[in-house]
């Protein structure tokens, strides 16, 4: 088998007494789109904060393409290829929609974040933008400020921020949550889009088992931060353990 474009290997943190996340140990690969499920406070979303690097772990180790970057900061493993969208949007408020796309991809091409350098004869970083905004269907709000959006379409503007990043490494906490069932398709399309790059990876925390179905190749279940299944949805889903134990009432609500 190829190598992994991202591991965990023997990943811990400790807060306190309470063991949050607990020696997890797992590969992810190009092409493949896992869904990491599990009970409220199982530590899924601690576990997306150790590798995207908003808490700093304990014990263990992450890897991206081999490399250790257990200590790389937040900005250092975006740089390297790991992009992450939040439950809670993560713009720049008061910028356009169209302002927002084309300072990622300046930041991507090392031209800076400076306002002053974003004047319309840069027109390949403006048709870059206009792309992705097509692409995510927000182009008839391009000129709208990231906050007059509605939250569905702030979540929209969130996947076109990653996706120009162009990252290696896609992560998605709860990418539909709050979006009403007119909205949350078109996402679900984007991911499916993204997923089609075979070179990429996707991590996808997900509390609705219908999206899981139709988007995952493979399932990790939490329990109490450690890793208790992993395998294709079917099998995991199917299994005793997650049916009795770990999924329980929210498997019967969907």
């Amino acid at each position: 088998m190829t190598q992994p474009l991202l591991e965990t290997d023997g990943l811990a943190v400790r807060f306190g007494g309470h063991v949050a996340v607990d020696a997890v140990t797992c590969s992810f690969h190009a092409g493949e789109l896992t869904a990491i499920v599990g009970p409220n406070g199982a530590g899924k979303t601690t576990y997306f904060n150790l590798i995207s690097g908003q808490i700093t772990a304990t014990a263990g180790r992450v890897r991206l393409m081999g490399e250790d970057i257990t200590r790389a900061g937040i900005a250092e493993r975006c740089k390297k290829g790991i992009g992450r969208a939040f439950q809670l949007t993560n713009l720049f408020p008061d910028l356009s929609v169209l302002e927002n796309v084309r300072l990622v991809i300046q930041a991507k091409q090392n031209k800076g974040f400076s306002l002053f350098s974003m004047a319309d004869s840069h027109t390949e970083i403006t048709m870059a933008a206009m792309a992705i905004l097509e692409r995510v269907r927000l182009d008839p709000w391009k000129d709208q400020t990231a906050a007059e959006l509605s939250h569905g379409n702030q979540r929209k503007l969130e996947v076109a921020l990653l996706i120009a990043l162009d990252p290696m490494v896609y992560m998605f906490d709860e990418p539909t949550a709050g979006m009403s069932v007119d909205e949350a398709p078109v996402v679900l399309d984007l991911i499916a889009e993204l997923k089609a790059e075979t070179n990429r990876t996707i991590l996808l925390v997900e509390h609705k088992m219908d999206v899981i179905r139709t988007l995952a190749d493979r399932i990790i279940v939490l329990h109490n931060g450690a890793l208790v299944a992993d395998g294709p949805p079917a099998e995991v889903m199917a299994s005793d353990i997650v049916q009795e134990a770990y999924m329980g009432r929210e498997l019967e609500d969907v």
